[in-house]
């Protein structure tokens, strides 16, 4: 979602640290409260529409989510190959998108030259993304493509080649991407957050890995990490376009089905240990200062999941008002939702005034703590939310996406469907208590000029 969009909005349906007063967008005007009522917004809702074009089944172990799509040509695979950063620990971080960036130069049955051919004549694209929790291998094809795509793609899981000289190639172009990482203030940031605040967990692993990973990955750890981890235990395939049932089963049943099946189970992490308010500086000669901070969420399969998801939106649109437009102090702010097994909600802002602008965040973070939005005013903010979230997720590859989340955060890929409708019980008492509960023990980033910022400023979040 793009949040700046929402900000003005947003900003409207701000409270002050006053418990008996809200701000109505209807009136204008502050108004005197017991509490803060319930709106139809929270009235109970006649239950979702079955979704007659998604289901799920299993092909020789492989598990599969298949929508079907008929208005549009496109179809999208993801292959998602679930444990992520907690089957590799730090010494062999990025091993997978290691080995399946290295399967791009040659299989069995498709060798370097003939399979580089194949998918410029077929028009089609096929590659890894790593995060903490899994990794993703997807296919981006059309009806008319998918099945001769799919060979290529299913060999390049199963039968990768692996010869010593393209994985040495390989290897450089990553170790050139990691090193490049050091130079973008924003990545290096983001790297130095999980690292710092998720220290210890899986989710202080690099999921692409780090220059001493990469460099200490070897052939062999490849070629065994392919032969021990491409099990069927660990494959979830969700398909989102117009394809048939049979014609899944098929592909799947002559291909992936194959591979062991495997132990493996699949669970989230466990949660991380407690934060500790945190402070780490990088020292930088910049035109700006970059903060970050972490503080933990609450499980996926918690009830105030979305909740926090619909407070960090809230929060966002305060902080974007009262820092950037009001006071000028920032061109980037933001409260973002890490959406995770264990999520997590962050603070961060770009500025060449720290000092000022930690403790005008500390500001609006109080008040909406110890204040509330109106019903009115929050039903505003989740409609605009559910719109500009689902324009941002509107394509196969994304509709992909929200389903896997939902079958493997919360149990269900029908939660994807249901997401606005759980998105919309959210009460401004629920934004209230979890803005409360969990915006404590910041971990912090600081990247830029440490001499402008005062550490007492940063101890009070």
């Amino acid at each position: 979602m793009t949040r700046h969009l929402l900000a003005a909005l947003i900003a409207l349906t701000g409270s002050v640290a006053h418990a008996q007063r809200a701000w109505s967008v209807e009136r204008g005007a502050w108004q005197v409260r017991e509490s803060a009522p319930r709106s139809t917004l929270h009235a109970p809702r006649s239950a979702v529409a079955a979704d007659t074009s998604t289901q799920s089944f299993d092909v020789g172990g492989v598990n599969v989510i298949l929508r079907r799509v008929t208005a549009n040509d496109v179809v999208a695979a993801n292959l998602y190959l679930l444990g992520g950063t907690r089957l590799v620990g730090f010494d062999k971080a990025g091993i997978e998108p290691f080995l399946l960036l290295a399967s791009e130069r040659g299989t069995t049955g498709y060798p370097r030259d003939l399979l580089r051919r194949r998918m410029a004549e077929l028009g089609t694209q096929v590659g890894p993304s790593a995060d903490q929790d899994w990794t993703t291998f997807a296919l981006r094809a059309t009806g008319e493509t998918f099945d001769s795509t799919w060979a290529i793609f299913a060999d390049r899981v199963m039968r990768p080649t692996l010869d010593s000289g393209e994985v040495e190639l390989v290897r450089s172009q990553l170790l050139n991407g990691v090193r490049q990482r050091r130079d973008d203030p924003d990545a290096l940031l983001e790297y130095l957050a999980d690292s710092v605040a998720y220290a210890g967990h899986p989710y202080g692993v690099e999921p692409n890995g780090t220059e001493q990973s990469i460099a200490r990955i070897t052939l062999a750890d490849l070629r065994q990490f392919q032969r021990e981890r491409m099990v069927t235990s660990r494959m979830l395939l969700v398909v989102v376009g117009n394809v048939s049932r049979p014609q899944v089963e098929r592909l799947v049943g002559a291909t992936l089905a194959k591979l062991p099946r495997g132990d493996f189970r699949w669970a989230p992490p466990p949660p991380p240990a407690a934060f500790t308010p945190t402070l780490v500086t990088e020292t930088r000669s910049l035109p700006t200062n970059y903060i970050l901070g972490y503080y933990a969420g609450p499980p996926a399969t918690g009830r105030d999941y979305h909740a926090l998801r619909i407070a960090t939106a809230v929060l966002t649109g305060r902080l974007f008002s009262e820092i950037r437009a009001k006071r000028n102090l920032t061109y980037a702010v933001d409260a973002p939702f890490i959406d995770r097994a264990q999520t997590a909600g962050g603070l961060y802002v770009t500025t060449v005034d720290p000092n000022t602008t930690l403790r005008v965040m500390r500001q609006q973070i109080a008040e909406l703590q110890n204040g509330w939005v109106t019903p009115r005013g929050l039903e505003q903010v989740v409609q605009q939310f559910i719109t500009e979230y689902f324009l941002k997720n509107e394509t196969n590859a994304d509709q992909a996406n929200q389903l896997a989340r939902a079958q493997l955060y919360q149990g269900d890929w029908r939660h994807a469907v249901q997401f606005a409708d759980e998105l919309r019980q959210v009460t401004p008492d629920d934004v209230r208590r979890v803005l409360r509960t969990y915006i404590k023990n910041v971990r912090f980033v600081y990247v830029g000029d440490p001499s402008k910022l005062d550490r007492s400023v940063v101890a009070g979040f």
